[in-house]
């Protein structure tokens, strides 16, 4: 979409959430719930694990114990023989693509030669109850010769080749501005980011159900329908025609949802037994078979002069992908434009590598990349504050980005940018009282309400964080939605393949169309491949490309309805309205309802929303690789126990730009989410391995934050300047606090123990000593 080049732009406004204003019954701007909140609250929604079929078979996926190992004989004879065992299938009996993969197909739907990561599928089994299934599976004799395996990124450079594409799956030189220049003030660090999991509660399953033709269905919880059919139709060497993806029972998403190595081997199964096949994930499998955020290794050296005005910044910024690309490319693109963060930066030279290793695999988790350079640059930025002997919001303030600027990418920031304005305002934001100020009972030591702490050891510490994320794909990505809105009998139905993952997108279709046509009762279809194409829920894509495609089929649907009346009265369409139902003039001389004016028949539009191109980054790391930008300011408040390193996180102050506010409750909540998910990664979340192996892959092992470890979010200032390319002016929401309360929180520790805080999450270790005087 562009605008007209004579547009002014928006007067910028602030929207304080504390304060909204009066709900309409309906429409943008309003708290619409959404349609399903109910069902979910009750219990009564149905998820994917619900899913039944007459003749149901189970399935079971034998996984390799090996992070590294030659595969020298599969023997399934066992398993076959078993009483109730329907079909097993390995490698040899996939009938089309061997290898699948949403950039880059290079990850085998079974293992054949080489197991390249802990938990690599080797085999599936169907049989009649689940528990024979398991059996079966573990019935499957693999003999291995265990390789050694390559667990440090930094080693696979030098390492013999994993796979037949190499160890290095990216590599993007930044160049930006003089190489010679120095500062007079100059801070280096060393970062580790951990490997944080998307951790979907709901059990990752699906329903395969063989079709009359010789296809298949897929019925799962896909965040990609479209492309989840074309990777499993080209491995079963079937017509993407004969493959149809259902999306049912989505519980919510922070990454990608279903990994098709779960779809896959089920439909497989299904078309090689004729019956409908289950598979529902153990919380073990779930944690081996799906992607995680890239761990991260970063160095970094800023420049300053000696006002703490950003001169240069330097990095090295490592991404482990794990056996397999997956979007380690994107990540890595993210990681290296974003390396110097909301700043101006007059000269970069960042250097990026995502490479293979035998880890687990890495993949698209909300904020990827950008949320482990963030904890990098807002270290350093501590740093420079440290050594000038400033206040860490002034050197931050000195060097904000602004509309106009240009990022090291070589790409002018041409979106409203109000970044100095969101720092001001959790700065101004009145801190929690101390806990010295209530009686010792009211208040929480950390680690919780039976903590083993004493209050002399606890020191309290203030941080802060910028950051920002990109919106929609990168780098010449063909974004594009299209979208169907039908009108019967005064009711709506939008027909659109975006799957709402958590995002709101459901209630926002039915906002956008009771905005345009004044209609109460609208109703979203349910989500498969028979529709056209709407692309992946990531980035915030459906609010900006769906949302506007939706918009889009509504106003034309508008234009059906009311030019016959227009026509008739001898006037125009701008000036009849419709609300609540009814069609009025502005005179008042027409006055009907919309079932009347449209008189039985059924009005139907479809359009499609594609935002402007994008370019790739050059070899020297430019262009305009970005279709918008968004950014967000935090505030971090913790306790720290000094003596036993705990930490708990009191009070997180969020200011954010979002465009425009299109459903305020379920803009909180995005954020809310958001922040507790960064909280996440900052102090518990780390899918720890050793030597390649996970362990302790539950969440006994693998630490999620509770309602206990959320802090009071603070949501002090909501910036609506709306990005004028974007339908609504809205931006997405979710990502850009992911990104940015890791690195407040470890500013805050930082700041209360004068520990330098180089890792994340932060261990307890870490955070014990005294602050320096």
């Amino acid at each position: 979409m562009s605008s007209d080049a004579t547009t002014a732009p928006p007067t910028p406004t602030v929207v304080d959430p504390l304060e909204l204003p009066e709900e309409a019954p309906h429409g943008l701007g309003t708290s619409l719930p959404s349609a399903d909140a109910r069902a979910k609250a009750e219990g009564t929604f149905p998820y994917a694990s619900d899913l039944w079929a007459e003749g149901l078979l189970w399935a079971a996926i034998l996984r390799s114990p090996h992070p590294h190992a030659r595969i020298v004989s599969i023997d399934t004879s066992a398993a076959a023989d078993l009483p109730g065992v329907r079909a097993v299938v390995t490698h040899a009996d996939v009938p089309g693509e061997a290898t699948y993969g949403r950039t880059v197909a290079d990850r085998p739907v079974f293992a054949s030669e080489l197991v390249r990561h802990h938990g690599e599928a080797i085999a599936a089994v169907a049989a009649d109850h689940p528990d024979t299934a398991r059996l079966a599976a573990a019935a499957i004799a693999v003999e291995y010769e265990v390789l050694e395996p390559v667990t440090d990124p930094e080693k696979a450079f030098a390492a013999e080749a994993l796979h037949p594409d190499g160890n290095l799956i990216r590599h993007i030189p930044l160049r930006f501005g003089d190489a010679d220049a120095t500062g007079e003030v100059v801070v280096e660090g060393l970062y580790r980011i951990g490997r944080q999991d998307p951790a979907p509660i709901g059990a990752e399953a699906g329903l395969a159900v063989p079709r009359p033709d010789g296809g298949v269905e897929i019925y799962t919880a896909s965040t990609d329908p479209h492309t989840d059919r074309d990777l499993a139709a080209a491995c079963f060497g079937l017509a993407p025609e004969q493959v149809k993806v259902v999306v049912t029972g989505v519980p919510g998403a922070t990454g990608d949802r279903e990994d098709p190595g779960f779809q896959i081997p089920l439909g497989l199964l299904a078309l090689r037994t004729g019956c409908p096949v289950k598979l529902t994930a153990t919380r073990e499998e779930s944690f081996l078979g799906h992607a995680h955020r890239h761990p991260t290794l970063l160095r970094y050296r800023h420049h300053a002069d000696a006002e703490g005005r950003l001169v240069k910044v330097e990095a090295q910024i490592l991404l482990d992908a794990g056996a397999y690309a997956d979007a380690s490319s994107e990540s890595l693109a993210a990681a290296v434009s974003f390396a110097c963060g909301p700043y101006v930066v007059p000269h970069a030279f960042i250097e990026g590598w995502a490479v293979r290793t035998n880890n687990p695999p890495s993949g698209h988790v909300r904020g990827e990349g950008a949320m482990q350079v963030c904890a990098a640059y807002e270290a350093q930025m501590d740093k420079l504050a440290a050594k000038l002997g400033v206040d860490p919001v002034d050197v931050r303030l000195r060097n904000v980005l602004a509309t106009g600027d240009i990022l090291p990418t070589g790409q002018t920031v041409t979106c409203p940018a109000p970044v100095a304005e969101l720092l001001a305002a959790v700065r101004d934001f009145p801190l929690p009282s101390l806990p010295m100020d209530t009686p010792e009972e009211d208040w929480l030591l950390p680690g919780g309400p039976e903590g083993a702490g004493e209050p002399g050891a606890v020191r309290r510490g203030v941080g802060y964080a910028l950051g920002m994320v990109h919106m929609l794909g990168a780098e010449g990505a063909d974004e594009v939605s299209t979208a169907t809105v039908k009108v019967q009998d005064g009711v709506a139905t939008v027909i659109c393949a975006a799957v709402d993952t958590g995002s709101g997108f459901a209630t926002l279709a039915r906002q956008i169309v009771q905005e345009t046509l004044g209609l109460e009762e609208v109703h979203v279809a349910s989500v498969d491949t028979d529709q056209p194409p709407a692309g992946a829920a990531t980035h915030g894509r459906h609010t900006w490309v769906s949302g506007g495609a939706v918009e889009r089929a509504a106003k034309m649907v508008r234009t059906q309805l009311l030019q016959p009346l227009a026509h008739k009265f001898g006037m125009s369409t701008e000036l009849l309205q419709i609300t609540d139902g009814k069609i009025t003039s502005y005179d008042g001389v027409l006055s009907t309802t919309v079932t009347e004016a449209m008189d039985g028949k059924e009005l139907w539009a479809t359009a499609q929303c594609r935002p402007h191109p994008t370019e790739p980054l050059d070899e020297s790391g430019q262009g305009d690789a970005f279709v918008g930008l968004a950014f967000c300011a935090i505030r971090a408040v913790v306790d720290v126990d000094i003596e036993l390193g705990s930490v708990r996180v009191v009070e997180m102050a969020v200011a954010q730009d979002v465009g425009r506010v299109l459903n305020p409750a379920q803009l909180a909540a995005r954020i809310e989410a958001g922040v507790t998910q960064g909280v996440g990664a900052a102090l518990t979340e780390n899918l720890r391995t050793a030597r390649g192996l996970l362990r302790h892959p539950d969440f006994t092992g693998y630490a999620l934050p509770t309602a206990l470890d959320a802090p009071d979010i603070r949501i002090v200032k909501l910036v609506e300047e709306r990005d004028v390319v974007a339908p609504f002016g809205a931006k997405a929401a979710s990502a850009v606090p992911v990104v940015t309360s890791p690195a407040a929180v470890a500013s805050a520790v930082r700041a209360a123990t004068g520990r330098p805080i180089n890792r994340l999450p932060i261990r307890p270790q870490a955070a014990v000593g005294a602050p320096n005087a």
